[in-house]
């Protein structure tokens, strides 16, 4: 296979893309926590679900209709996000929708029904999917900035975030009621927000101009996917100062540009890449304890374990991102990533004991790391933030589709069965990614 979409570090410095000023390491810090504060939280909320779903006395469909409404509510917001992003800044929508989230945490634990639960789910998904957006907007502009494609390091950080808060939530699960959890989660989440976000709104004009991200393609190319089949040096494809060398530069305002139909549908190739690696990523965030308990009768600390061994998977995986993308490319990055997981989720859901189903969650994990970053990083670096909101409306939309879809089959087949549909779309992401060996990395 040729080595398409190669990545190369541009250089900058004499020190290659690690010459980043001090404000952009500042800001990067900053962004990394609230990568981990999203993954906390929503890892903190999933563990309870078993726990909310024996309080108001849910059947599995009706959990699952309920579970629909942090989809809209995240899908809704999503739409809109980008927008808000090139008005008013993607460091800002954050910061606010950092607040909304940790507010919102504590809301699901209220429930007293399926119907209530659903409800209060919606404005959780709201601000999750508003989150998402906007960090997801202001990390491709940072690496724009930075010239490195580390894209999943960020990534890294959700993941780790979602193993600390899968892995207390277990903890807590013998010991605190699903109220006392989720508001103690609430207001650790403010009390980072208030910690980190300064420095969000300190550099809320910081980063490229997401307008000129097409235009800046080019020259970044070895940090957001693009093909490196040429033997021309990255850090010549472009005129001089076609990309900002530090957080100075302002970033968009304004109403958000129209994106041209070839441009359209290389983004949607990329977003439905996303959506098939996130539908898995949702199923096992919000189907693993359950599927651990119920059916292979694991205890609650061990069920709450199994996401948290994902997380860590996916963790580690994103922590080599940057390297592997480096080295193989992004087809190759996508294609076996896209095969092992779907491995590694025929056995998680098929396995007949505890240690196999985990050994299955773990390859899972490995293999569905680093396919979303490089899906939404390519559509941020062709689009702005419209290509992110866009590629990331479809990805999550799967991630959080895909739970309530997961539930629906699981009445009519059986929750491992229905937990095969990761496999399958794990499968469908792998060929999506050869398919994208031919697109170009702007247009």
């Amino acid at each position: 296979m040729p080595h398409l979409n190669k990545l190369r570090t541009v250089r900058t410095g004499g020190r290659g893309g690690d010459s980043a000023p001090p404000s952009a390491r500042r800001l990067r810090t900053a962004l990394t926590v609230f990568f981990a504060l999203d993954g906390f939280l929503f890892a903190g909320w999933v563990v309870r679900i078993p726990a909310i779903k024996h309080h108001i006395g849910a059947s599995v469909s009706s959990l699952g209709l309920a579970l629909l409404g942090v989809s809209a509510g995240a899908v809704i917001t999503m739409v809109v996000t980008g927008r808000l992003c090139h008005r008013f800044g993607s460091h800002r929508v954050g910061f606010w929708c950092g607040i909304l989230l940790s507010l919102s945490i504590a809301l699901p634990a209220h429930a007293g029904s399926a119907l209530t639960l659903g409800l209060l789910l919606l404005v959780f998904g709201a601000a999750y999917g508003g989150m998402n957006v906007a960090m997801n907007s202001a990390a491709v502009d940072l690496v724009a900035t930075i010239r490195r494609p580390v894209l999943p390091s960020f990534h890294a950080a959700f993941s780790f975030g979602g193993m600390a808060g899968a892995g207390i939530g277990g903890l807590a699960a013998d010991h605190l009621s699903p109220v006392t959890h989720l508001t103690l989660l609430a207001a650790a989440g403010l009390l980072v927000t208030a910690v980190a976000g300064p420095v969000m709104l300190r550099n809320a004009s910081a980063g490229p101009a997401a307008a000129s991200a097409p235009a800046a393609s080019t020259s970044t190319s070895a940090s957001s996917g693009s093909s490196a089949s040429s033997g021309s040096s990255a850090s010549t494809a472009a005129p001089a100062g076609s990309v900002p060398s530090g957080p100075s530069a302002p970033e968009s305002r304004g109403p958000s540009p129209r994106m041209s139909p070839a441009v359209r549908r290389v983004v949607v190739l990329f977003g439905v890449i996303a959506l098939c690696t996130a539908y898995g990523e949702g199923a096992l965030a919000e189907w693993s304890a359950l599927h651990l308990s119920q059916d292979l009768h694991a205890g609650a600390s061990t069920a709450a374990a199994g996401y948290s061994l994902f997380a860590l998977a996916m963790g580690v995986g994103r922590l080599t991102g940057t390297a592997l993308l480096e080295r193989f490319g992004q087809t190759r990055t996508l294609v076996f990533g896209g095969a092992a997981a779907a491995a590694g989720m025929l056995l998680g859901s098929l396995a007949p004991t505890i240690p196999l189903a985990l050994a299955g969650f773990a390859v899972t994990g490995l293999g569905l790391a680093n396919i979303f970053p490089v899906a939404v990083g390519r559509a941020g670096t062709l689009a702005g933030p419209g290509g992110v909101a866009a590629a990331s409306t479809l990805g999550y939309g799967g991630m959080l589709v895909g739970p309530p879809v997961i539930g629906f089959l699981a009445d009519w087949l059986s929750l491992p069965m229905a937990l095969t549909t990761v496999a399958l779309l794990a499968a469908a992401a792998a060929v999506l990614g050869h398919v994208s060996r031919t697109a170009p990395p702007h247009v």
